[in-house]
């Protein structure tokens, strides 16, 4: 059965979209012209005979001595063969292509690649990546952290927090008919530029958190981690020396996987609990677990 005619419209318009962006293999080199042609040698012929070729027809064809309008078009074709041919890497690229003129995005990478990438320095193209990610990365941490900013000044907990702060910067004089939303929207700003707020998944953004920033910092970073394992070793390995409590809080905080957010929220007397513990040793920290499936258990 015939396909409907609304579907050979359709690819009949793919095929003639393809037809005027697609360049065939060997087109995206010297146009619908064979480069060989064009400078009058075959295909297998020597770099200097290619050479010798193109110093003739550019004499030949050159404006200052030609000044016929097509002979100055021809001459830049010629020009443009010679650039493709004179270079070994290019010219086995050509020769692919017009052996096989049916890969035609593979071809046409190689031709880009070959014409482009040794113009761009590594270290460029390296600093341009990091500007663009990190500038990305600003932009979309910016925007979760206004999000997630909005959303909580929607809570009753942030408008508490606000109108407490209003009684303490009036000495506890407030008029009881105004809400939270009656509030001065300047002295409400003010206000919500003074409080801390904390929101986790989405911290308030940082250049020293950009990709780009944090690449450039890597060598300190790795010395400093360097100086810090160094000190760790000789200091408990080697001297023996008990845990300081916030070594030791380390040292819990990663046998819990906790984040550090996380353990930074926990009151002090749960730290100091969790620390006395010692849960980085394994049995301590099998009896703790040991613990809490008991205590699970009991309030169920």
């Amino acid at each position: 059965m015939a396909p409907p005619a609304t579907e050979r419209w359709f690819w009949a318009l793919i095929i003639v979209l393809l037809s005027l962006f697609v360049r065939s293999s060997t087109a995206i080199y010297c146009g619908e012209d064979d480069c060989y042609a064009l400078l009058g040698v075959a295909q297998d012929a020597n770099a200097s005979d290619i050479k010798r070729s193109y110093y003739k027809l550019s004499l030949e064809h050159h404006p200052d001595k030609n000044p016929d309008p097509e002979s100055k078009k021809l001459f830049v074709k010629i020009a443009t063969a010679y650039e493709i041919l004179k270079d070994n890497e290019t010219r086995a690229q050509y020769d692919y292509a017009i052996e096989h003129p049916s890969e035609v995005f593979y071809n046409t990478a190689q031709y880009y690649r070959a014409k482009y990438g040794h113009k761009s320095d590594p270290r460029a193209v390296l600093v341009g990546l990091l500007v663009v990610l990190s500038a990305f990365q600003y932009l979309n941490n910016v925007a979760r952290y206004n999000e997630a900013l909005a959303t909580v000044k929607r809570t009753p907990a942030y408008k508490n927090r606000l109108k407490a702060l209003e009684l303490e910067r009036t000495g506890g004089v407030s008029s009881k008919k105004k809400g939270p939303k009656q509030i001065d929207q300047k002295l409400q700003e003010e206000l919500s530029n003074e409080l801390d707020l904390q929101i986790k998944g989405a911290e308030k953004p940082s250049v020293w958190d950009l990709l780009g920033v944090r690449f450039v910092l890597l060598p300190y970073t790795i010395i400093k981690l360097l100086v810090w394992y160094s000190s760790w070793v000789w200091r408990y390995k080697v001297k023996k020396a008990p845990y300081s409590f916030e070594d030791a809080s380390y040292l819990t905080r990663r046998s819990l996987g906790v984040p550090l957010d996380a353990w930074t929220n926990l009151d002090e007397y749960k730290k100091e609990d969790l620390v006395q513990r010692r849960l980085w040793e394994k049995q301590n920290l099998e009896n703790y677990y040991a613990e809490m499936r008991k205590e699970s258990k009991r309030r169920r």
